[in-house]
């Protein structure tokens, strides 16, 4: 099988989407992923993180909306949404847009990648053929573990039937195993998995060591939905990664970051921004101060240590209604957690950040609460009465996804409703064959 791809397939040097230009050295650390990431899911972070587990460096290749359009279906995201999504995880090295659908060697090797990394599962484009067969002829492909149990299907098949059998009742009963489907013996297996994904979403830029830490929030049912109730409540740790360093300002921001994308990205970058300038003002990038951090701690570090508490999924549904959120908590969860923009999440958040809340908090009363304009949830209330009280109220600027939530993005498929399940029936057709494809390829690897 010959593994050069057509000429017009190959950029010439300043054509490249992104630099560098001219090609770099191959190396076994630098790493290639590709694909739609149409939806900034877990699913796709996951892939992310264990391709980022093999080396030093990641390079994600994104494809074009008209690519997508030609071998797989409309997308919901436009091109650069999905780039911004790609950006914002923590271990991705660089994102390219326009990479090819069928991914070709000199693509990968000209930003310097030994191996392309993808899931367990085949890939096809338009006729059949399987997208990574050139890179596996030339033996530079490696296999990492599919997230299982989401999916870009999988969310717009929520979205157009409807669906609720997603929503979590209890974050702490379904992680004890006491609730979910199936036996006792199938609960505790998957609060085991689950537990594991949340650790190792909890890492930092190289996938391998502590990065953000997880608590849960405990408080009655009656304080979660609305402001009639204050309770400080109880924070509980889930994992122990790296808090507050001396200096850093603790920032909370909160919400259901539902069908999280370039909205609440751009949100949570421009949070991150407000604390640099404000930073800034004070010294903390003065060369004296960056070298004293530098010589206490190893590393320099970000001013801001910001904090995302995320509401449940009966809290969410009793704004929104409908089905909503269409992701339940724990894939929100992981999808925040990936984030490069936050150190921090607490589950279950109260959806009226009340003043003994903030108070109870395990890193200390936030110096700043922050959010943006709410124009999905039809608020009968203003649930940030307290900070405001304290003095400790911001809200975040205006940005160039400001229009993107859930509601939007749930729009987006309705409109094209017809397009979407057309795309849907030609998934399952093409998860036929590529079952076939894999079966052969197991049959011949025994």
């Amino acid at each position: 099988m010959d593994p050069t791809p057509p000429e017009e397939h190959v950029p010439q040097p300043g054509e490249w989407p992104v630099d560098p230009q001219e090609d770099l050295p191959i190396s076994e650390d630098r790493l290639w992923v590709d694909g739609c990431f149409d939806f900034s899911h877990h699913g796709h972070a996951g892939a992310m993180l264990q391709a980022r587990q093999l080396g030093k460096a990641l390079y994600v290749g994104i494809h074009s909306d008209e690519a997508i359009l030609e071998n797989k279906g409309p997308t919901v995201m436009s091109l650069e949404e999905r780039v911004a999504a790609v950006d914002a995880c923590r271990w991705a090295t660089q994102s390219v847009p326009h990479a090819p659908y069928v991914t070709y060697l000199p693509w990968v090797s000209h930003y310097g990648c030994k191996y392309v990394v993808h899931g367990d599962d085949i890939t096809s484009d338009s006729d059949g053929n399987d997208c990574y067969r050139f890179v596996k002829a030339a033996g530079r492909f490696r296999v990492v573990k599919r997230t299982p149990g989401i999916s870009t299907t999988d969310l717009v098949g929520r979205m157009l039937l409807c669906t609720r059998n997603h929503f979590v009742k209890s974050v702490k009963g379904t992680l004890s195993g006491q609730e979910g489907i199936g036996s006792p013996e199938e609960r505790q297996a998957s609060a085991t998995d689950l537990l594991r994904r949340i650790k190792d979403y909890a890492t930092d830029e190289s996938g391998l060591q502590p990065g953000p830490q997880v608590w849960t929030w405990s408080g009655s049912g009656t304080a979660k939905l609305d402001h009639v109730l204050e309770e400080a409540g109880k924070f509980e740790t889930l994992v122990d990664g790296k808090g507050p360093r001396p200096g850093q300002r603790i920032v909370y921001v909160d919400g259901g970051f539902d069908l999280f994308s370039s909205g609440h990205i751009a949100f949570l970058r421009k949070v991150t921004e407000l604390e640099e300038a404000e930073a800034r003002q004070r010294g903390w990038y003065d060369p004296e101060q960056t070298d004293k951090r530098l010589k206490e701690f190893q590393e320099d570090y970000s001013p801001a240590y910001i904090v995302a508490g995320i509401h449940d999924d009966d809290v969410i549904n009793h704004w929104k209604g409908l089905n909503y959120p269409i992701m339940n908590i724990f894939e929100r969860g992981l999808c925040v957690l990936q984030c490069r923009y936050i150190h921090a999440v607490a589950f279950s958040a109260p959806f009226t950040p009340s003043e003994a809340y903030l108070k109870a908090m395990p890193w200390g009363t936030p110096d700043a609460v922050y959010h943006g304009p709410t124009t999905f949830i039809p608020l009968t209330y203003d649930p940030y009465t307290d900070p405001k009280k304290m003095g400790i109220f911001r809200e975040a600027e205006q940005h160039a996804f400001q229009h993107v939530n859930a509601g939007e993005i749930v729009g987006r498929i309705l409109k094209s409703r017809e397009a979407y399940e057309a795309r849907q029936r030609a998934k399952l057709d093409k998860a036929v064959a590529e079952d076939l494809v894999k079966s052969k390829e197991a049959a011949q690897g025994q």
